[in-house]
């Protein structure tokens, strides 16, 4: 069953790793925030897939506190103050 659940972690790992690339490439600010999202929800199955295989209670801790920092960054990014909108009129795109 250990190995069937670190399959799985890998499988993530390589969604995950595809995410990363959206990030370096993304058209716009969006799209690398929710790639951003993808990585903080791959993590946490990750955490949680790699710690029922190795029985290790901790890791779930550590999957929680990441989800935790995953919607602090999301409120952030929400919130955060956008330049095109203080921008003049005839400088917006």
């Amino acid at each position: 069953m250990s190995e069937f659940l670190l399959g799985a972690a890998v499988f993530i790992l390589v969604a995950v790793a595809l995410g990363l690339l959206r990030i370096l490439r993304g058209p716009g600010p969006a799209d690398r925030m929710m790639a951003v999202q993808l990585l903080g929800t791959g993590g946490i199955a990750v955490l949680l897939l790699v710690g029922v295989a190795i029985a290790e209670p901790a890791t779930v801790d550590v999957a929680l506190t990441l989800a935790l920092l995953a919607v602090f960054a999301t409120c952030a990014f929400v919130t955060a103050p956008d330049a095109s909108r203080n921008a003049p009129p005839e400088d917006r795109q």
